[in-house]
């Protein structure tokens, strides 16, 4: 056993609409649900010391949802965003919101910045919410912004590897993904931090997003501590 110890956990929030539907609720509700989810994982993900952690909310894709639906989303988040400002200073938790910014409402893009602002000075856990984002989109950004700076001579191309591109993506900043978890039963990255799970481990759980809080986190990482990390190399013989 490796007893490895992440320091970035990523997580894939999936299940919301099952949740409700096999309840025989509106979907709705189950976002509201998925919600306290959030907020107990981020409790435990504070307790357990972890370093960072980055919640898949809203994808790039999500934007084809029912626009009522997309509404809502919208609207909790920015909720989200104001009643817990206080309680993410209480406890020292810096907020960073990763994605396609022009795409959000103004109204929401405002409680970001805010939020953003009001916490930037925390130190006990990075929590950064990927809303608005897609994987290869972030990528695609990079690579025309790169691109760009180097038909304007800003750039040499032989010197562009892999810190320059991590510098100019949404999540520039971020430790590595060690461990991604996925509720719901699916088994997909679905277009989440693929530049930055490169070498991450991943776990699959059957539990649904608003049922998930510190026992399942807390099997996630022992699975994760057990995990034989090579990154390629072959493990020496003992």
């Amino acid at each position: 056993m490796s007893n490895a110890v992440a320091r970035h956990v990523a997580i894939i929030m999936d299940g919301n609409g099952r949740w409700a539907t096999r309840r025989g609720l509106p979907r709705v509700l189950g976002h509201e649900r998925g919600a306290e989810a959030v907020r107990r994982t981020v409790t435990a993900a504070r307790r357990l010391g972890l370093e960072a952690l980055t919640l898949y909310a809203f994808s790039e894709q999500n934007w084809g949802r029912a626009p009522a639906e997309v509404k809502h989303l919208m609207l909790l988040f920015r909720r989200f965003l104001r009643n817990e400002r206080a309680e993410l200073n209480r406890t020292g938790i810096r907020l960073r919101v990763v994605g396609d910014r022009g795409r959000l409402p103004p109204e929401v893009r405002e409680e970001v910045a805010a939020t953003e602002a009001a916490t930037r000075d925390n130190q006990s856990l990075l929590l950064s919410i990927a809303i608005s984002y897609g994987g290869r989109e972030d990528l695609l950004q990079a690579f025309r912004g790169l691109a760009a700076a180097a038909v304007a001579g800003k750039v040499d191309p032989a010197a562009i590897d892999e810190s320059r591109v991590a510098n100019v993506l949404w999540t520039r900043g971020l430790p590595p993904v060690d461990l991604v978890i996925r509720t719901s039963g699916e088994q997909r990255l679905s277009n989440f931090l693929l530049w930055e799970s490169a070498y991450a481990e991943l776990f699959f759980t059957g539990c649904l997003w608003p049922d998930f809080g510190e026992a399942e986190l807390r099997a996630a990482l022992d699975a994760y501590a057990g995990r034989d990390r090579r990154f390629g190399l072959v493990q020496a013989a003992g």
